[in-house]
């Protein structure tokens, strides 16, 4: 029998993921598969039908980005095409992202044999995420990590809270694991002017706009946002704006309504580019139960706008200098999050020093990460 070539294409990369199409994966990937293909290398993205990322749109105006169809819209029916690919294209690095895709990236490497060095990405703080599921899911889950992981070459997360979780929750080797910052924010959006929405919200000086961006899920915890702005609008006049979608809509409103600030809430949905809704908001709320890198709190001090965050698991006290950037307070705790709201709006920090704690997440500082953590260089050239 003849034996598999094990040597791979240095100047390859794929990325496996499935996602729903906006969410923090999408947006790494929207920014980092096409950075990586302006450094010159070879860039597929290995596409389960039906999810996301779309970068469709990227790959045509992106030379060396290419979209590859498994062939099937479930993750773990696209194995034979995922084998098929790694031993007729031999990738350098495969790198996945979350745990049925990193599963499903391991089954398909030991299955195509060859040297392509596989990265398993977790971009969220796995115990706090897994708390409401139940004992059987939990030690699953916790075995899955904690037999799996090991055999890929390395595990990439996006913040150090996230990096202690799995070492604490699934036992895995520290040396495995590496923080590398998320390339989300497009260099020049550090300096060029954006034009506000076109809403009449953002463009009432009587009125702050308090701004909050997410999924409308338990995980975001808007309902506690909407108490806090409560009790900060019975102080003031001010208004809040929450982008995003999800099962919480109605139970938002009707809370906001309960509460008296229904006049003052607008659920305006999924907005794919919120930088300027980030810029010219005169606030940015995360109210978060848990994330692994909150994204949206990195854009927005990027656009050099105030913020105020729950100091969840994990990431904000890393991003925020423990406090030193904007306010952090308890999770779940309306009170403290109005009177940080209160604090921050009547003395806001300089939007310059706002911008510089967060150039670590600048596409190209962040592509250079990934590919020093991937042992590339980060301009190829062969």
């Amino acid at each position: 029998m003849t034996a598999r070539p094990t040597t791979t294409d240095p100047g390859r990369i794929a990325c496996l993921f499935s996602t729903s199409g906006h969410s923090g994966v999408d947006r790494l990937a929207k920014h980092l598969l096409p950075a990586l293909a302006r450094r010159g290398y070879r860039v597929d993205l290995l596409k389960v039908r039906g999810h996301g990322p779309d970068l469709a749109e990227a790959a045509v105006e992106t030379p060396n980005l290419g979209i590859v169809d498994l062939g099937s819209r479930h993750t773990y029916a696209c194995v034979p095409a995922i084998v098929l690919y790694l031993r007729r294209h031999r990738p350098a690095v495969l790198l996945s992202d979350k745990d049925r895709v990193n599963r499903t990236a391991l089954a398909a490497l030991a299955l195509a044999g060859g040297g392509t060095r596989l990265y398993l990405r977790s971009g969220t703080t796995l115990s706090v995420d897994l708390a409401s599921r139940g004992a059987l899911e939990r030690w699953l889950q916790r075995q899955s990590v904690a037999r799996l992981y090991p055999r890929a070459a390395g595990v990439l997360v996006p913040s150090r809270g996230a990096a202690q979780d799995l070492v604490g929750f699934a036992g895995l080797d520290p040396a495995l694991i590496r923080v590398v910052p998320t390339p989300v924010v497009p260099d020049a959006l550090f300096d060029t002017p954006l034009p506000a929405p076109n809403h009449a919200w953002f463009h009432d000086p009587a009125a702050p706009l308090i701004l909050g961006v997410g999924e409308l899920s338990r995980r975001k915890d808007f309902a506690t946002l909407v108490r806090a702005f409560a009790a900060l609008r019975a102080e003031r006049p001010c208004r809040l704006m929450i982008l995003g979608e999800g099962a919480e809509r109605g139970r938002l409103a009707a809370l906001a309504a309960e509460v008296g600030v229904a006049a003052d809430l607008d659920l305006a949905g999924f907005m794919p580019r919120p930088y300027g809704a980030l810029a010219h908001a005169d606030l940015f709320v995360l109210s978060s139960r848990w994330e692994g890198m909150p994204l949206v709190l990195v854009e927005a001090l990027a656009m050099g706008t105030p913020v105020v965050s729950t100091d969840c698991p994990s990431g904000p006290r890393e991003v925020l200098d423990d406090g030193r950037v904007g306010q952090l307070v308890p999770v779940g705790d309306a009170p403290a999050l109005a009177a940080a709201m209160a604090a921050t709006l009547a003395a806001p920090a300089d939007a310059s020093r706002l911008r510089e704690a967060v150039r670590p997440y600048a596409v190209e500082r962040g592509t250079d990460a990934y590919l020093d953590a991937f042992a590339l260089p980060r301009h190829w050239t062969g």
